[in-house]
């Protein structure tokens, strides 16, 4: 058996977008080439790897078993030869995927500061919600991630990073913004802006008011609390977002937060990291980074 690192290289890029043209693209071969190198792949370990689903090519059971294990032979000989160049050492490409408000507020500062101690690194950093930011990690398409809410899956380490706070918040001539101390009837008598099903923030929120708010009037959804707060400012409604993320609105005097002392908002972030994962020496280095300067 003669396996190459083409084979396992375009394994991985078919793995990743389900797709033989897209893999193609992103290796920069031809699709005819990908196609014949998948086929020999395959003929050489004697089994398939993918189930095809309409146009997409699913990963199998025997797949999803052997990828974390081609990801760290391909990691490995990139370490190999990192090893013998110059200039970014063992650092390469991470991918990082992290939830909204850690990656538009706290991981830019990080990986910043990451890339002036390892000029030669590359980080490619992907912003979404917390259901897909593990879902990205259960595919191996990301090397570590972020998020604000919480992990059930059994093969993903989740790691308490650092401590936040979500608030209630309103425009500053709001009703419910002239009272020193709010119930939980004031709150359910409110017109909700809120973030969408899956958000990390949506989930705590959910949690904090199930059985202490009668109810919820659900006005409207956005996927980003930039969406929410500038909703909040005309008064249609309140809002709930990580108080990281409105502390220019409320030094401005844009929009006010709500006492409510019967709701408990604190909230751990998590970093994730997959226990197939191999940890090359970069990954390594930019999660000791992170922990190390945690916000």
């Amino acid at each position: 058996m003669r396996i190459t690192l083409k084979q396992m290289e375009v394994f991985i890029a078919v793995a990743r977008s389900g797709n033989v043209t897209r893999a193609s693209e992103t290796l920069n071969i031809t699709q005819s080439a990908t196609s014949m190198s998948l086929a020999d792949f395959e003929t050489q370990l004697g089994r398939k790897l993918f189930d095809r689903v309409g146009k997409r090519l699913q990963l199998n059971d025997a797949g999803h078993r052997l990828l974390p294990r081609v990801l760290e032979a391909v990691s490995r000989v990139a370490e190999i030869e990192a090893l013998a160049g110059e200039g970014s050492g063992l650092i390469g490409q991470l991918r990082i995927g992290a939830s909204l408000t850690i990656g538009n507020y706290l991981l830019p500062g990080l990986i910043g500061s990451f890339m002036r101690q390892h000029p030669g690194a590359h980080v490619a950093l992907d912003v979404t919600n917390t259901r897909h930011v593990i879902q990205a990690l259960k595919d191996f398409r990301i090397d570590a991630g972020f998020i604000e809410g919480f992990c059930h899956e059994p093969d993903i380490d989740a790691l308490p990073w650092c401590r936040d706070e979500l608030v209630i918040f309103a425009a500053r001539d709001h009703a419910l913004a002239q009272a020193a101390t709010l119930t939980p009837d004031d709150l359910a008598g409110a017109d909700w802006i809120l973030r969408e099903p899956g958000s990390g923030t949506r989930e705590i929120f959910d949690n904090a008011v199930l059985g202490r708010v009668p109810r919820i009037n659900l006005l409207m959804e956005f996927g980003h609390s930039e969406a929410i707060r500038r909703v909040v400012e005309t008064g249609l409604g309140i809002g709930c977002a990580s108080r990281r993320t409105l502390e220019e609105a409320f030094a401005q005097g844009r929009v006010v937060p709500l006492n409510t002392p019967f709701l408990d908002l604190s909230r751990d972030l998590f970093l994730l990291v997959h226990q197939q994962k191999y940890r090359t020496e970069g990954l390594r280095l930019f999660l000791e980074h992170c922990i190390a300067n945690k916000p």
